[in-house]
């Protein structure tokens, strides 16, 4: 049997939560309804970085997840999407972006991938990514 990783216990605690059995405050809540939520929770890891609390920053972005793993989940029951695909998404973002360590292109300075980051973001905005 695999070793079962953080991770997929995590996804199993959403899919449980909202499951017939599961809790009825999280099976109401919306993308909407957790605006705040998410504001709070990325407010408050911005708080614990500027104190150098790396206890409270590890909880924090914890509760960060919490609101990718929430807006992942509601987003899944309606068939639109779910965690992996937001994973998925992310990696190959990342890619893209780092066309410095995951293609060819050669830079010369942290400033210069900046610039090169802005202009592939700026080209996958204008082709609707």
């Amino acid at each position: 049997m695999a070793e079962k990783t953080k991770f997929i216990e995590l996804k199993k605690v959403f899919e449980r939560l909202h499951s017939p059995k599961g809790c009825m405050w999280d099976k109401k809540q919306t993308h909407k309804t957790l605006i705040p939520c998410l504001e709070e929770e990325a407010g408050e890891f911005i708080h614990a970085v500027k104190k150098g609390d790396f206890r409270h920053m590890k909880e924090e972005l914890g509760d960060v997840l919490l609101q990718v793993m929430f807006h992942s989940q509601i987003a899944s029951k309606k068939g639109r999407f779910d965690v992996e695909d937001v994973i998925d998404c992310l990696i190959k973002k990342l890619k893209r972006r780092h066309p410095h360590v995951f293609g060819k292109t050669k830079v010369k300075s942290a400033e210069e991938i900046i610039v090169n980051w802005h202009k592939i973001k700026a080209r996958e905005k204008g082709a609707g990514n």
